[in-house]
């Protein structure tokens, strides 16, 4: 294992996906185990301000206890009780009533909501690597219909700047640093312990490729759970602001993307057209269902049949608005007031 090269392929992730700023503070959620160890020794050889925090959940008795003592003493990581953490008291009965027997363990998901309730205010990195990529999407798959992934950067602040290393480099890399590190006894109980005991082992006999093809399927299935929601539904139409100028639209069975309204100032271009006007105040943004030319009662989609545009180009079609309402179809109709105001012409 080179070191150095390891370090600087994180350092490259870190950088092109804009993680954390260059000399940064950031937090590393430590549990001991080989991934977390590996990104606080990494993130501190590279430069980062580097701060450690293990949360201690107890599930393991003595186990948890070593685990916690290893993060403090060898990762200077500070330690907090994510035992009696919110998400995960339950009743143990009611007054007059026996007692249930003892209720049952946090799940992963309650476990994972609370480590990531600490230092919310901070930027945070997780050792997550390639190989926690890998499961992920296997389960989403199985679990979900849809192959989403770990994202690299999530909107409270965690970060994962190892999702381009396998396992088996950091655990590499801790032994050609002299790091010791611990190893969780309950792992193979997890869902992603099945996973990765089970299901990896077969699919790699059935093709060497699975966890390559696996990692692609992560690139480009990690998806905002609104652009899912879009998606999946088809009843209805919505609309979702993708940023960046761009707005993707949900039409029942039809899913198409359009341009955001771009102010009227100077020259609009908008796919070959070219528009222009000296009136203050327009904007120019695609067509929508309902749309209808101010001042009149005629629907917008009427002037399309007339003029007979197929369907499959009106959502590029452009129209020019002033607030709501519809004050030109470019080439094809004006609202009262606005004839040979607005200058429309295709390249």
């Amino acid at each position: 294992m080179e070191v150095e090269e390891l370090r600087d392929r994180v350092e490259r992730s870190i950088r092109r996906h804009a993680l954390i700023p260059p000399g940064g503070d950031v937090v590393c959620l430590v549990s001991g185990g080989a991934d977390s160890t590996c990104l606080w020794h990494v993130l501190t050889e590279l430069g980062y301000g580097v701060s450690a925090l293990h949360v201690d959940h107890g599930l393991r008795g003595a186990e948890s206890d070593e685990d916690a003592r290893f993060c403090r003493d060898r990762l200077g990581a500070e330690v907090v009780d994510g035992r009696g953490a919110p998400g995960i008291a339950r009743d143990a009965g009611m007054e007059g009533v026996a007692a249930s027997p003892a209720p049952p363990g946090p799940t992963e998901d309650e476990l994972r909501r609370i480590r990531y309730s600490f230092e919310t205010d901070r930027l945070r990195a997780t050792g997550h690597t390639a190989s926690d990529q890998v499961e992920t999407v296997l389960y989403r798959i199985v679990t979900s219909g849809a192959p989403g992934g770990i994202e690299r950067r999530r909107e409270d602040g965690v970060v994962r700047p190892l999702l381009d290393v396998r396992r088996e480099e950091t655990e590499a890399y801790c032994e050609a640093a002299g790091l010791p590190f611990r190893l969780d006894s309950s792992n193979p109980d997890t869902k992603r312990g099945f996973i990765r005991r089970e299901l990896l082992p077969r699919l790699r006999e059935l093709d060497p490729r699975a966890d390559a093809n696996l990692l692609r399927l992560a690139e480009r299935g990690t998806i905002s759970p609104a652009l899912a929601e879009l998606l999946e539904s088809e009843v209805g139409t919505k609309r979702l602001d993708l940023g960046g100028g761009k707005v993707a639209v949900r039409e029942y069975d039809r899913v198409w993307l359009e341009r955001g309204p771009v102010p009227l100032k100077g020259e609009v271009r908008w796919g070959p057209w070219r528009i222009r006007s000296g009136e203050g105040g327009l904007k120019v943004r695609g067509w929508r269902a309902g749309d209808r030319l101010a001042g009149r009662k005629r629907k917008v989609q009427d002037v399309f049949v007339d003029a007979k545009i197929p369907r499959s180009e009106r959502e590029a079609w452009p129209l020019v608005v002033r607030g709501d309402e519809v004050v030109a179809v470019p080439g094809l109709a004006e609202a009262p007031g606005y004839e040979g105001k607005i200058e429309a012409v295709t390249d």
